[in-house]
């Protein structure tokens, strides 16, 4: 997808600056061996219960608010993917997510039992999830979770074309829960099912709003200030649950 130019341009590079952002101090310890099993049941459970096994439901609620055609099946077709996995291995990306969990010999059960809590900073970015892919206009919503969650601080490289990829297999094969973790490389078929459709969703996203989101609007600048809330929230959340890696 070629980056729009003039008052377009302007709001996508609103956008993509808010993007370059979100890149987690702690990242690099999940890159890394040495964390012990506890450590990455929190992290995936905070990811899994935060928005991985709702997400399909979010973009539900985006969609029953009667966006356009042309972006209800954008958006039905991203949902179709989450929860049955047709459109790539046939499998709901929530279980996919499980799967690999398996891999690492983390039981389901300290993943999925709502006993276990949160941290309050999840549960605070959760709710702005839940606020607005629920609540109008559909543009926020869609924004947030098409273009803020799905995406990645790679978003700028993905839209001008840039971004390189190592095959598949290769990219399995050095993902760090399987070189550090044990995690058997046909576990790892989330991965998989992510490159299959990636690509076709990030173009969705961005196409979704400069079809429909007029540039120097105030419906722009919502967007923009929601974009920001989500990063703001997110980056909390992610500090939160770097307590646990250790």
């Amino acid at each position: 997808m070629t980056i729009a130019r003039g008052d377009r341009g302007v709001l996508v590079e609103r956008l993509l600056f808010i993007m370059d952002q979100k890149n987690h101090w702690a990242w690099p310890k999940l890159t890394k061996p040495g964390l012990s099993r506890a450590a990455l049941a929190a992290h995936f459970r905070h990811e899994y219960r935060t928005y991985v096994r709702d997400f399909p439901v979010l973009l539900a609620r985006v969609l029953g608010q009667g966006p356009p055609d042309d972006v209800r099946i954008a958006l039905a077709e991203n949902l179709y993917e989450e929860q049955t996995g047709k459109q790539s291995l046939g499998v709901p990306h929530p279980a996919l997510f499980l799967e690999m969990l398996d891999g690492l010999g983390i039981d389901r059960t300290s993943i999925e039992d709502p006993s276990i809590p949160l941290e309050p900073e999840a549960l605070t970015y959760r709710a702005m999830l839940d606020r607005v892919s629920a609540s109008a206009p559909w543009q926020i919503g869609a924004a947030v979770l098409t273009v803020f969650v799905e995406g990645s601080v790679n978003e700028r490289a993905e839209l001008e074309g840039t971004r390189k990829l190592p095959p598949i297999d290769e990219v399995i094969r050095t993902h760090p829960m399987v070189l550090h973790y044990g995690c058997p490389p046909e576990r790892m078929r989330l991965t998989r099912a992510h490159r299959a459709v990636e690509g076709g969703h990030r173009r969705d996203a961005w196409n979704m709003l400069l079809a429909h989101v007029p540039p120097q609007s105030d419906l722009a600048s919502s967007i923009v200030d929601a974009m920001n809330e989500a990063l703001t929230l997110w980056r909390a959340y992610r500090s939160a649950v770097a307590r646990h890696l250790v």
